[in-house]
């Protein structure tokens, strides 16, 4: 997408609106993340506004964050135990803390902002290196199954209708390059508002092999937050790393 900057993508008007629509399985990701993280401290990659932090912290599991959005960082600090919270303004794939932890996780697709698989890589080498020896890292993420079979490798899909407003879903994938140039268009009485966002999607085997390179093998896969098998038709997985 050109002119696309994934510095800016979460800035104040992301972090203004983030936590507007949430997904509803909020809870069954803390209870899962709390069962991995065994009493022990836990560092959330890309931390947000918080959503899975704050109620993983209020478990009593000492959350730590990294987060390269200060517009995020400051709505997280806003919320009730934000302040509790220590988190590092940075990139998550380089970003380093003192700690070690018995949990490092990533949720949401949020792997896939990074744009290269040298990105991707080494945010595997980042996590690693701040599990202790019993530590694990968890990845969520879609399973991009669907793309490959978009005719024309693009689509339109009618994210909301509403009577004042509709939201768009526009896309189009590059399977060379595994990169998806998306944005959610809202057309309304107040105009027309653009949401772009740029990704790279992966295969969890792709996943398995940057693992292997930052010295992790794959402990357990499912498709979701209560252990759902995973299989050939699971559109996501839940992929849990150990030394």
């Amino acid at each position: 997408m050109d002119g696309f900057d994934p510095l800016a993508s979460f800035g104040e008007q992301t972090a203004a609106t983030y936590d507007d629509a949430l997904r509803g399985d909020e809870q069954q990701t803390v209870d899962c993340l709390q069962r991995w993280a065994r009493g022990g401290p836990a560092l959330e990659l890309a931390v947000g506004t918080g959503r899975i932090g704050l109620p993983l912290a209020a478990r009593g599991v000492p959350v730590d964050g990294i987060e390269q959005s200060a517009a995020m960082i400051a709505r997280l600090r806003a919320k009730p135990g934000g302040d509790r919270l220590t988190v590092a303004h940075g990139d998550m794939a380089t970003e380093r803390l003192p700690g070690r932890y018995r949990l490092v996780y990533l949720v949401y697709n949020t792997l896939y902002n990074l744009l290269t698989q040298d990105g991707q890589v080494r945010c595997f080498e980042n996590a690693a290196a701040h599990l202790t020896e019993d530590g694990v890292f968890l990845v969520e993420a879609q399973v991009p199954a669907f793309l490959y079979r978009l005719r024309e490798d693009q689509y339109v899909d009618a994210e909301a209708v509403g009577l004042s407003s509709v939201t768009l879903d526009v896309g189009r994938f590059d399977p060379a390059t595994q990169l998806l140039d998306e944005c959610h268009v809202t057309l309304g009485a107040g105009g027309v508002r653009v949401a772009p966002i740029v990704t790279r999607y992966v295969w969890p085997s792709e996943m398995d092999l940057m693992a292997r390179i930052a010295g992790l093998r794959l402990v357990q896969r499912s498709a979701g937050w209560a252990g759902e098998p995973f299989d050939g038709r699971s559109t996501r997985h839940v992929s849990v790393y150990g030394r």
